[in-house]
C-alpha cells in the first residue's frame, strides 16, 4: 500500500470516528426524555398554578430541575434570561422576579432558592410520590 493510500485511510478513519462521536454523544443542554417517576407531581404543580422562574446560566436553577430527574420536562418553567445572559426578559420583569430560582404559587406567595420537593408539595397540595 502506498503512503498516500495509508494517509487517506487514516484521515477517513478519523473523520468517521469524529462523526460517530458527534452523533452518539447527547448534547449537554438536552432535556431528558421518557417517563419520569415525578411526572404526576410535576404535572400537578403546573395544574395547581405553580410557576417556576429561572435562567439557563443559573446553577441553582439547574439543581432545582435535576431534583425532578426525567420529569423536569413537565415543569411549569419560565426562562427569564435574555439569550445573551446579560438581562431579564419582560415577562420576568413584569412578575418582579429578583432572584433565581423563584417559584410563584396560585395564592401569590413566593419561594426563592432551591425549594425542597416537600415544600412544593405543601404549597400546592400535590402528592409527592414515595420511593
Amino acid at each position: 500500500m502506498s503512503n498516500v493510500k495509508i494517509f487517506l485511510s487514516i484521515i477517513g478513519l478519523l473523520v468517521l470516528g469524529t462523526v460517530a462521536t458527534v452523533i452518539m454523544k447527547p448534547s449537554s443542554g438536552s432535556v431528558p426524555s421518557g417517563p419520569g417517576k415525578l411526572d404526576g407531581f410535576a404535572q400537578c404543580l403546573k395544574d395547581k398554578g405553580a410557576e417556576f422562574y429561572g435562567a439557563f446560566w443559573c446553577p441553582h436553577c439547574k439543581k432545582q430541575k435535576e431534583m425532578f430527574g426525567l420529569s423536569q420536562k413537565l415543569l411549569p418553567y419560565n426562562e427569564c434570561s435574555t439569550p445573551d445572559g446579560r438581562s431579564q426578559n419582560q415577562l420576568c420583569n413584569d412578575k418582579k422576579i429578583e432572584s433565581y430560582p423563584t417559584w410563584i404559587f396560585a395564592d401569590g406567595t413566593r419561594e426563592t432558592g432551591e425549594v425542597p420537593l416537600e415544600t412544593l408539595a405543601q404549597k400546592t397540595s400535590c402528592v409527592l410520590p414515595t420511593e
